[in-house]
This record gives structure tokens, C-alpha cells and sequence, in this order.
């Protein structure tokens, strides 16, 4: 599980780690089959709905002294084309390909539609003439 933060205490447990770190974004990720966060999540799950019992992110965050980042479109979409880009170059993806693995979209295909989505969010940030 992945959780996106403005800002984060020095020291997280031991089931939390960051993966990446910008100045204005901070991407945690969260083994969420560590013992210890189990029983965190027993201890803080309530009543979300009638019926319905979890635990709200704004809950779990502020225990683990995160404040809750909701990451812009331009970031999310910077993101995702560095996925992508790993997603290409992975050995087990290559295999695939070796493979004769094909599909109608491809990776590239994936990246293209990013790179056009990337344009306009640009295109809308720049200043009317």
C-alpha cells in the first residue's frame, strides 16, 4: 500500500518506508502484511458505515504523524510515466515479449497517451494571450 504525504516524522516503523522524496511530495510505502501494522489497523478500525467497518486513511495517517498529500494530476501523471518506463525495461517484461507476448494497447501506446495528457495539463498552465 502507498501512501502520498506532504510531511513525515523523522523516524517511521519498520513497516514503512519511503520510496521516493521531492520537495513538495513524499511517496511512503506500507507493508501492510507486517504484524505490527495488523494490529495498528485492529486498534484504529471503527464503523466507516453502518455495517461497514475499516479504517479511514485521515485516521491511519495521523497516527503515523503523515499529513496527507493528495497528489496533482501532473504529478501523478510524472509518476506514471516512470512506471512505464520501468514496466519496459523489466527483464520479466522482455521475456513476455521474447515470448511472443502481444496486445492491442502496448507500453508504448501507454506512454503516448501519457506524454498527450502531460501536453495539455502544460498547455492549460501556461497564461491566455
Amino acid at each position: 500500500m502507498k501512501l502520498y504525504a506532504k510531511s513525515i516524522p523523522q523516524t517511521l516503523p519498520i513497516w514503512a518506508t519511503i520510496v521516493t522524496k521531492s520537495a513538495d511530495l513524499i511517496e511512503v510505502e506500507i507493508n501492510d502484511q507486517h504484524p505490527n501494522f495488523q494490529s495498528l489497523l485492529e486498534e484504529l478500525e471503527t464503523e466507516i458505515e453502518p455495517g461497514t467497518f475499516g479504517v479511514k486513511a485521515e485516521d491511519l495517517c495521523s497516527r503515523l504523524g503523515i499529513e496527507m498529500s493528495n497528489p496533482s494530476l501532473h504529478q501523478l501523471v510524472g509518476q506514471a510515466q516512470t512506471l512505464i518506463s520501468e514496466i519496459a525495461t523489466h527483464p520479466d517484461y522482455r521475456q513476455l515479449l521474447s515470448a511472443g507476448y502481444q496486445s492491442d494497447l502496448n507500453i508504448a501506446d501507454a506512454s503516448t497517451a501519457l506524454t498527450y495528457l502531460q501536453w495539455e495539463l502544460e498547455r492549460n498552465r501556461e497564461p491566455s494571450n
